[in-house]
């Protein structure tokens, strides 16, 4: 757009039901002079109809966790039954909210629904997640506490133990959902984490395939395989680890053989794509078409600082190509990367990230 289209539109904005006349007024042109700038910004789908309607950018949804993560460190190594020296850290997470950052930073319209407090946390996730996130949605429940993930960590960066405060997603219900069907019925895809019951998650699957809209579900850890919905029918992506793979597929998975059996169990359930990592040894995907598996081994080359929220970057990356029409194989690549580079960072959601970065790691790594 030209600096005239621009202005045109700024003042579309202000009021939909403006003149031609008016905006002729305002810019000091002639209405024929503004007649062929709007007829202009029609042809280029930037607005539409009368009144001069605006299209949204079809948004990502996110739904579940958005929590305080309080991180300590530990100097040495952890000695159980007494106190451990250690640093701490407050940063902001949950899956489903790290996901829409990573999508957010990422250049996606993405839009997050959960339930939280009316707190001080809250107000702190606030003020980090609103700037690549629409929280419109959010329900805030008085006397609830906003939900809360502890952790702590070795010196090498890696989990010791984690605990977590989530009875306030016991309010992430069906009723809550359906407030907000519109939005799911508009989505470019749903992501959803199981921070939710059995039974919402099951409302989701099913308004997914209602509307046809594309619906990804992302476990968070094996208890909470528990709030899978009946079917993975009309799920469009599946992506778990090892563990929760063996916890729904009742497969052990110690060999090769296993991690691929597991991953076809996944696809004969009723998933369009599954995705199983496993850690160091890299990520398995597959899709119910063909079938054929797809064995993409971990990055080596990594000096890890922090091991949370490499998983939420690695599904983020991996449904930026998906979202953007990249081949499978290349939108793994992109989790891949991102997950590598996130575990480099003591962020949970590293700040650097946009596409262009993104892109050029990922041609680092080729």
């Amino acid at each position: 757009m030209n600096e005239k289209e621009q202005l045109v539109l700024e003042l579309i904005r202000k009021n939909p039901f403006v003149s031609q006349q008016e905006i002729a007024d305002e810019m000091k042109l002639s209405r024929p002079a503004v007649a062929n700038l709007i007829s202009g910004l029609m042809k280029k789908g930037i607005i539409t109809g009368r009144a001069y309607v605006i299209p949204e950018m079809q948004k990502i949804v996110c739904i579940g966790g958005a929590n305080v993560d309080r991180k300590f460190h530990l100097k040495n190594d952890a000695q159980l039954g007494t106190s451990n020296p250690t640093t701490a850290t407050v940063a902001i997470g949950g899956v489903a909210r790290n996901i829409a950052e990573n999508l957010g930073r990422l250049g996606h319209a993405v839009k997050l629904m959960t339930v939280a407090g009316q707190d001080a946390d809250w107000e702190l996730i606030t003020t980090y997640s609103e700037p690549f996130m629409d929280l419109s949605s959010v329900q805030q429940l008085p006397g609830e506490s906003t939900g809360s993930y502890s952790a702590v960590l070795d010196p090498h960066g890696e989990l010791v133990i984690a605990m977590a405060t989530m009875d306030v997603y016991t309010s992430l219900t069906p009723d809550y959902i359906s407030l907000n069907e519109r939005h799911i019925a508009q989505a470019s895809m749903i992501v959803m984490d199981l921070n939710c019951t059995k039974a919402t998650s099951e409302f989701v699957r099913r308004l997914a395939v209602r509307h046809g809209t594309p619906l990804t579900i992302v476990p968070v850890s094996s208890p909470k395989m528990a709030n899978m919905p009946d079917t993975l029918e009309g799920v469009t992506w599946f992506i778990c680890n090892e563990d929760e793979a063996e916890a729904y597929t009742g497969i052990p998975i110690d060999t090769i053989n296993d991690w691929e059996r597991a991953v076809l169990a996944l696809l004969d359930a009723g998933a369009e794509h599954v995705v199983v990592t496993r850690g160091s040894e890299g990520v398995m995907a597959a899709d119910r078409q063909t079938k054929q598996i797809l064995h993409a081994k971990a990055i080596q080359e990594v000096q890890v600082e922090d091991v949370t929220g490499a998983g939420d970057a690695f599904i983020s990356g991996l449904l930026h190509g998906v979202v953007s029409g990249w081949p499978n194989d290349k939108a793994v690549q992109a989790g891949r990367v991102n997950a590598a580079k996130t575990l480099e960072s003591p962020s949970t959601v590293r700040p650097e990230l946009t596409v262009s970065q993104l892109e050029h790691e990922m041609e680092e790594y080729k």
